[in-house]
């Protein structure tokens, strides 16, 4: 069972890349995922850390469901989440992963080499 944390108002939220050995190791997975950070605003930060520590200790995923730009539901997986006290109210933030989209590689080939001669 996946359990679920919904944002119902608010914009589509920003996510950043996020690189560095720590992430990695919290990342571990026989998969390619990238790994992005994003904070939100939330009423009771507290709880939606607990939801997902129950999650995890219960072996189960925890995603985010939001809408995107375009108005359709979307959904990433969280790998870690931290809240932070604010006097606007708590700010949750969350290091998520999603699979990696298949990479196109283009191969550059020096064409100066081809004039030397070789023996």
């Amino acid at each position: 069972m996946t359990e679920k944390i919904t944002i119902i108002e608010g914009p589509t939220p920003e996510f950043r890349e996020v690189n560095g050995l720590w992430i990695q190791g919290v990342a571990d997975s026989p998969g390619q995922f990238d790994t992005y950070f994003t904070e939100l605003r939330a009423f009771d930060g507290y709880s939606l850390v607990d939801r997902c520590l129950n999650a995890w200790q219960n072996n189960e995923t925890i995603v985010l469901e939001y809408r995107t730009e375009a108005g359709l539901t979307d959904e990433i997986t969280i790998l870690a989440a931290h809240n932070e006290e604010s006097d606007d109210g708590d700010l949750i933030q969350l290091w998520v992963r999603q699979p990696r989209e298949d990479v196109e590689f283009e191969l550059k080939f020096d064409d100066s080499d081809d004039e030397e001669e070789y023996f």
